[in-house]
């Protein structure tokens, strides 16, 4: 059975639509740029709400309390290493320099690191976030821009 992940896909409308992604932290990710970066996600405990999961996931690694919704379901996809993300999109105000990502431990080249697990946030326009997020995850904001739930810029 493929390993399940629940994310957000949190957007703002300002003079455009923008999107918040999120670059993985330690030294494996610490030079890949393009196709690196990905929604907060995380995967799914056993018999866990996947909505609820997702919510869990940004509060742990962004520090901060997940939008309240409504949350427009953007589906699932399957990245190439096999693992299923599931996403919902949500509006929210978040500012990259309130972001303190939680800590997970690595082994790197044979010593144990403790990294965070992002490194960085950003609020992109959906074409940046097209080159910048996981391949298979830039599908997201594709279905987040032919929703009809989400609000239009004026």
């Amino acid at each position: 059975m493929p390993r399940r992940a629940a994310g957000l896909l949190v957007y703002r409308i300002g003079r455009g639509l923008e999107v918040l992604i999120a670059h993985p932290g330690g030294p494996f990710w610490a030079k890949r740029n393009e196709g690196a970066w990905s929604i907060p996600k995380g995967e799914l405990e056993p018999g866990e709400d996947e909505l609820a999961a997702a919510c869990r996931e940004f509060t742990e690694e962004l520090s901060l309390p997940a939008p309240p919704g409504p949350f427009v379901s953007l589906g699932e996809v399957t990245q190439r290493s096999g693992k299923v993300v599931v996403a919902w999109a949500v509006e929210g105000h978040v500012e990259p320099d309130d972001i303190v990502s939680n800590t997970v431990e690595v082994e790197w080249r044979g010593r144990r690191l403790t990294i965070p697990e992002i490194d960085r946030v950003a609020w992109v326009s959906p074409g940046e976030a097209r080159r910048l997020l996981n391949p298979a995850q830039a599908e997201f904001v594709d279905r987040l821009e032919r929703s009809a739930d989400r609000p239009r810029a004026e």
